[in-house]
């Protein structure tokens, strides 16, 4: 015995099924579905970005930190969108500035030296989307990295610093753009 597929003489069974994926597929086409592989989720109508410079108002000032923060979100921004940077004010702006620069000790051995170091930034970021205001935020970031304290900062701190400015780019960059 094998199963059939059998239709009846007038058909109504392959009209209903064309019927059935034809209001499916005019359903899914009637949504809007907006995906990219990066996660980034941007409205059609924002067509401009811009980067303002994030000035470094930490008490403890790294030269050229300003730059490499302010670079990494545009190469972020150009990498994981389509959108055309503005030198003025775009549809969608990020400006602010570093807050907090610092390490401190993080644990203490047994002859109560410091064992490990935690080195932290610290970066307020005022985002305005101009086209769904809704979308705009204003929030501190912080990210850090821990490293050994026999170590002293300026031994580790250019590759820290990477490290984190990656972390914070991409925390920031996720608040503004990938809504998950």
């Amino acid at each position: 015995m094998g199963l059939k597929c059998k239709y009846n003489e007038t058909g109504y069974g392959l009209t209903l099924l064309i019927l059935s994926l034809s209001g499916c597929i005019l359903l899914l086409y009637g949504c809007k579905i907006s995906y990219s592989f990066s996660g980034a989720s941007i409205s059609p109508a924002v067509k401009t970005i811009s980067i303002q410079y994030f000035q470094n108002r930490a008490s403890l000032v790294q030269t050229g930190l300003s730059q490499n923060l302010t670079d990494a979100l545009i190469d972020k921004c150009k990498a994981q969108t389509n959108l055309s940077f503005v030198n003025d004010i775009g549809d969608v702006n990020f400006e602010g500035e570093i807050t907090d620069y610092n390490t401190r000790p993080l644990t203490v051995s047994a002859d109560a030296q410091a064992a490990t170091n935690r080195f932290t930034i610290t970066v307020k970021v005022k985002f305005t989307n101009a086209v769904d205001p809704d979308l705009s935020y204003e929030q501190s970031f912080s990210r850090y990295e821990d490293y050994d304290s026999a170590l002293s900062l300026g031994d580790v701190e250019d590759s820290l610093s990477r490290k984190i400015i990656e972390l914070l780019i991409e925390d920031i960059f996720n608040k503004a753009f990938v809504n998950w």
